[in-house]
């Protein structure tokens, strides 16, 4: 019997990297389902949400965006506290790194462990993490709820709309052209990492995204959605997927099964609905464990560390 490899380590093949405008004033950097970043390029400035994992990576994008336009990048928003969306921020030399409140406290409490272990989780998306400076990456304005930027006449909203794949969402929204960068609420074809969420919140926070009526919509995995046809799919197989993994877990549960058992049930369930998304095998146990532990005892997401992301793939894949 061979034991899968831990988490993301055995992927090592590269993404064939894709920047195109979206609308108007808003563009998307994609890799075949590694983590997105989206770029609003206003009249006098340019806002950059999700900033790849270190300096080296960001320096791609960088030159991406400078061969579109030369104005001055001054925002960095951070969509959440993952590591693989902050780190590399230091290269773009923002005015400002932008982020909610509650992402704020999120990278207080759980920073450090969350950095060290998804570098553990997944070694090809920290290319050159020695690039990354010392310490951790943080906002240097946040607020609650809602703010707006004006880059020129350009409205930018930044908004919390509900808990979901954290409990510091923020999206980008674009309300003249309608065009929302959704960070990880939503994916597309990418199965979402729910290590961190509220499984309870998540599908109404993916109908306040749909209430906006997007005509584009860049997830945080996965091509970006330049129809509103496609907007709906994506929304509804992100919601899909949340909706039966919690109610997987909360019935094998209820019925007093113990974790590995609804870990085994569970996926034999959605492996033929999402087995053929990107990172299914790797999220699979983070996912199940947060959701086991939200309907038993944890109304909150506990801290994952490198050492209990070992345990936990041992236990649940061993």
């Amino acid at each position: 019997m061979t034991t899968k490899k831990f988490a993301s380590q055995a992927d090592l093949e590269e993404k064939k990297v894709t920047f195109s405008q979206i609308s108007e004033h808003a563009w998307a950097y994609t890799a075949e389902g590694d983590p997105n970043t989206g770029i609003i390029i206003g009249d006098d400035a340019v806002l950059v949400a999700d900033t790849q994992a270190t300096p080296a990576m960001a320096a791609d994008v960088i030159r991406r965006i400078r061969e579109v336009t030369d104005k001055p990048i001054k925002y960095v928003v951070l969509t959440h506290y993952h590591a693989v969306r902050v780190l590399g921020a230091s290269a773009y030399k923002p005015d400002h790194i932008i982020a909610s409140q509650d992402t704020y406290d999120l990278i207080v409490e759980r920073g450090e462990q969350d950095k060290a272990s998804e570098i553990g989780r997944f070694p090809r998306l920290f290319q050159n993490v020695e690039t990354v400076p010392e310490g951790l990456t943080w906002p240097t304005l946040t607020f609650t709820g809602k703010m707006t930027l004006w880059l020129g006449k350009l409205e930018v909203q930044l908004l919390q709309v509900g808990r979901g794949h954290t409990k510091g969402d923020t999206i980008v929204w674009l309300p003249k052209e309608k065009t929302l960068l959704s960070g990880d609420l939503v994916e597309f074809d990418a199965t979402p990492y729910a290590g961190d969420a509220y499984f309870k919140d998540w599908p109404q926070t993916l109908d306040n995204l749909a209430a906006l009526s997007p005509k584009a919509l860049l997830p945080g995995r996965g091509a970006a959605l330049t129809t509103p046809q496609e907007v709906a799919k994506g929304l509804a197989g992100t919601r899909s997927f949340i909706a039966d993994v919690y109610e997987s877990v909360k019935a094998g549960a209820a019925a007093g099964r113990d974790l590995k058992v609804v870990y085994q049930e569970t996926m034999d369930k959605l492996r033929p609905k999402y087995g053929h998304w990107v990172i299914f095998d790797h999220c699979m146990p983070f996912d199940v464990t947060r959701c086991y532990d939200e309907v038993t005892q944890y109304a909150d997401p506990r801290i994952w560390t490198a050492e209990r992301d070992v345990q936990m793939w041992k236990a649940l894949e061993g």
